[in-house]
This record gives structure tokens, sequence and C-alpha cells, in this order.
């Protein structure tokens, strides 16, 4: 298991990282039903409002993953968040997820968001690897993964029925030896 209790606040150019607050509940509210994030992330458009604000409200107690909100200094305010969840013992491993509302598109946030987490997990873990999965319609999420240095490492066919067609699921992983040689 490798221990994610401490809750960082990374700051870069475009995009703070930081644990949860209270007011960000309307921020996430708003990109947690936003139609292209539903679509995006196979998501249903189901939300409850209680279970969802218990669920951010205990985010920064966990211990075995780690959930940062991901701010526009600009605007001051939650455009989505990042997440490295579900530990793989087998493989040293972990999940990186992440989510960018309405707000925070189309302006690099989301590249920097997930550089920021990449650097941090292994400047602060022993990981051998971050693993994740896109669906094939979202061809600028998995560019963005593959501009970070994430490569594919298997396809799930058929992983998602969306409007009545099928949509593989592209597995990347990133491991710890190439983030440490990709500038070299």
């Amino acid at each position: 298991m490798v221990y994610l209790g401490d809750k960082p606040l990374l700051v870069g150019k475009t995009v703070i990282l930081r644990p949860f607050k209270d007011e960000d509940f309307p921020f996430i509210e708003e990109c947690l039903k936003d139609p292209e994030v539903l679509k995006l992330t196979g998501s249903d458009s189901d939300f409850n409002q209680e279970a969802t604000l218990h669920w951010y409200n205990t985010r920064n107690r966990q211990t075995d993953r780690l959930d940062l909100a991901i701010v526009d200094p600009s605007q001051d305010f939650l455009v989505g968040e990042v997440v490295i969840n579900a530990y793989d013992e087998k493989n040293h491993s972990m999940n990186f997820r992440i989510l960018i509302g309405p707000k925070g598109r189309n302006q690099g946030l989301g590249t920097e968001a997930t550089r920021l987490t990449i650097d941090y997990v292994f400047e602060n873990t022993t990981l051998n690897q971050l693993t994740l999965s896109v669906f094939d319609f979202n061809p600028r999420a998995r560019h963005v993964y593959e501009k970070v240095g994430f490569v594919p490492s298997s396809i799930d066919k058929n992983d998602l029925e969306f409007q009545g067609e099928w949509i593989d699921s592209i597995n990347m992983k990133l491991t710890r030896e190439n983030w440490l040689n990709r500038t070299k």
C-alpha cells in the first residue's frame, strides 16, 4: 500500500491543485452534471446531491488515495479534479484520472494538472507506474496523456455503450522509468 494521507498544495503556471474545500461543492456539482463530462467519463446522469457532498467532504481524510481540486487561479474557483486511486499491489501501481468541467476546458489546465500530479506522485511515492483508461471517443484526453508520457498498453473492446454504439476503452500506463527518462 502507498500512503497518500498528506494532501499537497501544487502550484503551476496556470493551475493550482489543492485539497477540497466546502465552497468547492457548487463547482464540482456543475462539473459532474456537465453533459460532456458525463459522456467522456462514461457516467450516468443520476446525481444525488447529499451523497456527492458527503463523498467530497471525506476526500481529504483518505490515506489510500489522492483527490485534489483543480483550481483556475485567474478565476479562483474549482474547474475539475485529479485522482490517484485503486492501488494494484501486484504491479505496485495506481490509477490516474482527471475531470475538467466546462469552465476549465481548452486552456491547458488539464495538461498542467496532469503533469503536476504525475510529478508529485513519482517524487513522493515508490510507485512503479500509473495507469489510466480513456474512451476511444476522447482523442483530446488521449493526446494529453501521450504528451506527458503515457503509452497504450491494451484495449478493452466495446467497453461502453453510448447512444447505441459500442466504444472501446484504451488502457495506458506511465512507468517510473519512462517518467525519469522523459527529458533525456
